[in-house]
């Protein structure tokens, strides 16, 4: 019994151990404007130009790059924020972080 309990506790060190490591080894996200603009391309092009070049829309939405130069630095936050209560002509949409994340670095590429 006496090694049986030794062997636990060295045991639950191991385990605890490896979770750590694999909690600690999960991947940063680093931001993707060309993952933002596929986004874009999917579920906004209907309405935005969401392209840096001048194109027609097919409504009236501003394109993405005057978004980008009217509201300056548009952050993950604000787009997530903004996307939680969408004007009536816009779906609703709910974006993950990384995609928030993703979407605001290619407005970011809009603006340079």
């Amino acid at each position: 019994m006496t090694r049986f309990i030794k062997f636990v506790p060295a045991f639950s060190l191991a385990a605890a151990a490896l979770a750590a490591t694999a909690l600690g080894a999960a991947p940063v996200h680093r931001p993707d404007a060309a993952a933002g603009r596929a986004l874009a391309e999917r579920w906004c092009a209907g309405c935005h130009v969401v392209g840096p070049a001048a194109q027609s829309a097919a409504s009236d939405a501003p394109s993405f790059a005057a978004l980008a130069a009217r509201d300056g630095d548009l952050t993950a936050a604000w787009l997530a924020f903004r996307l939680l209560k969408p004007h009536p002509q816009m779906p609703q949409l709910t974006l993950t972080r990384d995609e928030a994340a993703d979407l605001a670095a290619y407005f970011a590429s809009l603006r340079k």
